[in-house]
């Protein structure tokens, strides 16, 4: 897919960043999966992230990558862009990369460098070192141990032609909003704190008009109506969704570290589309929690008309 094409689906459309499907003995599961990614891009969104946050990137082996890579490209097709996650150390990354490209991914997420604290320069070193050795396009993810301020990352666009995006992690918008007020239309901007939505209002005031959902896995109408209702200037419709389930998640969600990509599998199960249990060291919820996600999940069908 021609570069323009990608910014395009980037800047205007719901994101969905799919769940990896688990057997019961916590392998990957293909054909789970294949036909996860055939429901997803039946909906209303614009691109696919595989093997991100919410797919488990951080537990996956090389071989699982690859699997994922290779069928998210023969799934989708080409009808819209497939974005993949790159990381961990530097050569890890590079060569995940290298297998994305064989694969046919149309552009990579570059996720912040694993566990240990780093200073900015030293982010930007590493961020460098990756995008320089691919020529697919890169989002870079300024999260966790990985986030720079805006003098940094208009560092890492003039030196790396490749980097396309900036996804934010931190919900930090006046930095955010100096990033785009100092680097304008040099990149796209993407909303990515967990469950994006709680911030959406705030995302698109400033030019952020698109984001990462990770309800989309167990609430797909849910998502695709509130995102057309925000980007329609439909506040009172944004304000009841907002009240009556993204105010309510986010507090679930708040109960326990890892619950951002916990409570997105349990929602899946809960619909009738499981893909296994995560990874340690993440864990479930717990019955009472799965029956008040069970619960927003009602809610939500009542609300996505």
């Amino acid at each position: 897919m021609n570069l323009q094409a990608i910014r395009s689906a980037l800047s205007d459309g719901l994101l969905s960043f799919p769940i990896t499907d688990m057997d019961a003995q916590g392998n990957f599961d293909n054909n789970s999966y294949t036909e996860r990614l055939k429901w997803f891009i039946s909906k209303d969104i614009s691109t696919v992230f595989v093997a991100g946050g919410t797919g488990e990137f951080f537990s996956l082996s090389k071989a699982e990558y690859t699997q994922i890579v290779q069928t998210a490209t023969q799934v989708v097709d080409g009808k819209m862009p497939v974005i993949s996650s790159v990381g961990r150390s530097i050569p890890e990354a590079i060569e995940f990369a290298s297998i994305a490209k064989d694969a046919g991914i149309d552009g990579l997420l570059l996720m912040p460098p694993y566990l240990t604290g780093c200073p900015p320069d030293g982010a930007v070193a590493y961020a460098k070192s990756i995008m320089q050795a691919t020529d697919l396009p890169v989002i870079y993810y300024n999260r966790s141990n990985g986030i720079l301020q805006a003098p940094h990352i208009a560092e890492l666009a003039a030196e790396c032609p490749n980097l396309i995006g900036l996804k934010d992690g931190t919900g930090n918008i006046q930095e955010l909003n100096d990033t785009i007020k100092t680097l304008g239309d040099r990149l796209v901007y993407i909303g990515g704190v967990p469950t994006a939505e709680i911030i959406s209002e705030a995302y698109l005031s400033i030019g952020v008009n698109t984001y990462s959902s990770a309800v989309f896995n167990f609430v797909p109408d849910l998502a695709t109506t509130y995102y057309a209702a925000l980007r329609a200037g439909d506040h009172q419709k944004v304000h009841q969704i907002i009240s009556a389930f993204f105010i309510p998640f986010v507090r679930l969600r708040s109960r326990k570290k890892g619950y951002a990509v916990s409570l997105i599998k349990e929602g899946a199960r809960l619909i009738g589309k499981p893909a296994g249990g995560v990874r340690p060291p993440l864990v479930m919820p717990n019955a009472e929690e799965s029956e008040l996600l069970n619960q927003l999940i009602q809610k939500a069908g009542e609300l996505a008309t």
